[in-house]
Formats: structure tokens, C-alpha cells, sequence
């Protein structure tokens, strides 16, 4: 990192859910907002746009099938018009932003994370290599070109999504590729609260915090807020309001050696965190363990990491067209005999 602190910013909020012109001028909103306050990154939930399909968790597949093909059209290319004027809003305000999103390519949909700099380039996107348990309903899944990391005039910074976190392999390749502020996007705690504890802010809120400390970088850590308006949409019973609590809420900030930088927002209360990242922490942290340096053991240990992309189709180049031989004539049409 530079020697200078810079001001990050976590973002709280409930999604315009399944409305992705709503949900793209929401994110420009948070933008100028993180801006105007200072920041210089802004970290979003995950799929902020057009929200999390919360349905897959609250009835069976048939029940659900009333939202797939309203998802899918309000989901995100990577290239086109939404992501350009997000990418117009990260220029205006000279910050840099990672953005989750649900992104259409084809048939299909991802849980992606865009990075753009401040310029408004799309300076890459990764896909969740694994979605977890009922995700995989709704989403394909990434492959090692999506372990990334990318410089920037305040660090290497990285993103993993939610559950990604519980993967030990992946993020050994994280913090092999030297990240420095990571962003963990997670969708809301709200989810089976007292009767699933691994879905709840205890647990997941741990997973930033450990990955903080074992990696030694700063991590924000967004998160989505479900509101009187996921109710409306995806919870039609008293059972379901009950499985998918108002609330949820836990955006949080943490330094490298586990500090908490930022004081957190009540988990039914949409806002932004900010806490000022200063890089003479990471000097502090890594001191005392770095898990791809001197706290490692590679003649114990090593990670075989394949970072190559994994596209279903590979397409051979074409064989040359053989030409006819000068001393060859037809004699029928059909065969060729040399010449006397």
C-alpha cells in the first residue's frame, strides 16, 4: 500500500430487489453518498443487483419458479449499459468500487463482483467459484481465472463472496497473490435466525474477522439489510416472515491484526461505514504471521493452484486448405493422375 491512510466504505442497505434500473441508480446514489464523505472504495453486497434470490431458501422449486425468468431479466452484463453508467459514477466521483451482482451471460447466471477504478474502467470481474447449497439453482459457478487480485494507488485488493470464506484452499490463493484490503460480500444474517446458527451474524461475521487476521489485509465486509419490501415480495406467509426475519443487517470493518474500525450500524438500519485504513497496520500484522512467507512450511504444505480459465468450449483453429499440386491434372472430374 502507500504510505498514506485511505478511507474505505462498507455499504448497508436493502436492494431494489428484482428492478435492475432502480437497483443501478441506487448504487450510483451510494457512490456520490461514499464519496461526498470522503471515501475512495466502496464495497457493495452480494448480487446488490438486483438483490439476493431469498426465494430458494423459503419454499419448493415450483413455488419459486414465479421469479426466475423476472431475475434473470433484471440481472447484469458485465459490458453493458448499467455497468457503464456505474462505471460513469465511479469516474464522476474519483472512487474505486467492487460491486456484487447477479450477471447474465447467455443462458446463464453468476454471483459475480465487478472491480472498477476511479477512471470508471471495469478493471475485472470474478465469479463465485462454488455457489453454496440451494445457489446452485440459480447460478453456474467460476473457475480459477476468478481468484483475483488487482493494484491499486492504495493496495492489492481483492473480493470473495459470502461463503467463499469457509473455503481454506481458496483463500490461500487469496493471500498468495499478496491482497491488502479484501472485500467479503455477504447478502444479510436474517436467514433461519435460532434455528440455523451457521447462517447467522455470530458465525459469518467471524469469517471476516478470521480472514482479516490470517491474511493480514483490511476487510470490509457489506452486507444486505432485509426490509418491509423483501417481505412484500418473497415471504407470503407468517412461516416465511419467520424464516426470513426483517433485519440482517451486519456490515462491518476490520484491520489486519482484528481490529474493528468502524462502529456498526443497527442490523435493521440501512447506512455506509467508514473507517480510515492505515497501512502501517499490515507492516504490524505481518510481522507477526504471513501464511505464504515466514509462517509458512512448503516442504509440509504447498497449494496446487490452477488459475486458468475453464470455457466449455475450446475451438480448434482451422487446418490450412491443401492445394493442388501444379503437376496434377482431372481426368473425370473426380481424379487426379500425374503427368507424363
Amino acid at each position: 500500500m502507500t504510505a498514506q491512510t485511505v478511507r474505505a466504505a462498507a455499504v448497508q442497505a436493502e436492494p431494489r430487489w428484482l428492478d435492475l434500473d432502480a437497483g443501478v441508480q441506487q448504487v450510483v446514489d451510494l457512490i456520490g453518498e461514499a464519496a461526498a464523505n470522503g471515501a475512495r472504495l466502496v464495497a457493495f453486497p452480494e448480487t446488490f443487483v438486483p438483490g439476493y434470490p431469498w426465494w430458494i431458501w423459503l419454499d419448493a422449486p415450483a413455488w419459486g419458479m414465479q421469479f426466475v425468468a423476472r431475475y434473470s431479466t433484471n440481472s447484469m452484463t458485465r459490458d453493458g449499459a448499467e455497468m457503464a453508467r456505474i462505471a460513469a459514477a465511479a469516474a464522476e466521483h474519483r472512487v474505486h468500487v467492487v460491486l456484487g451482482f447477479s450477471e447474465r451471460a447467455g443462458g446463464s447466471l453468476y454471483m459475480s463482483q465487478a472491480f472498477l477504478d476511479d477512471t470508471g474502467k471495469v478493471v475485472g470481474v470474478r465469479r463465485k467459484l462454488k455457489p453454496t447449497h440451494v445457489e446452485r439453482s440459480v447460478f453456474g459457478e467460476g473457475d480459477g481465472s476468478d481468484i483475483q487480485v488487482h493494484e491499486t494507488p492504495f493496495g492489492r485488493l481483492g473480493a470473495l463472496n459470502c461463503w467463499e470464506h469457509f473455503q481454506p484452499l481458496t483463500k490461500y490463493a487469496m493471500y498468495s497473490l499478496g491482497e491488502q484490503i479484501h472485500v467479503a460480500s455477504w447478502p444479510s444474517f436474517s436467514l433461519y435466525r435460532g434455528a440455523a446458527q451457521a447462517l447467522g451474524p455470530e458465525v459469518n461475521n467471524a469469517a471476516s474477522l478470521v480472514y482479516a487476521v490470517e491474511g493480514q489485509t483490511f476487510v470490509l465486509a457489506p452486507c444486505g439489510v432485509i426490509g418491509p419490501a423483501a417481505h412484500e415480495l418473497f415471504a407470503d406467509t407468517d412461516a416465511k416472515r419467520e424464516l426470513l426475519r426483517q433485519g440482517g443487517g451486519f456490515a462491518r470493518i476490520y484491520g489486519p491484526e482484528g481490529t474493528e474500525l468502524a462502529q456498526p450500524l443497527p442490523e435493521t438500519e440501512e447506512g455506509i461505514l467508514y473507517a480510515d485504513l492505515d497501512p502501517a497496520l499490515l507492516a504490524v500484522a505481518k510481522s507477526a504471521a504471513d501464511p505464504v512467507g515466514h509462517y509458512s512450511r512448503p516442504d509440509v504444505f504447498r497449494l496446487l493452484f490452477n488459475a486458468n480459465p475453464n470455457p466449455a468450449v475450446v475451438r480448434r483453429p482451422a487446418l490450412p486448405t491443401v492445394e493442388e499440386p501444379a503437376d496434377l491434372v482431372p481426368v473425370d472430374g473426380s481424379d487426379l493422375i500425374p503427368t507424363a
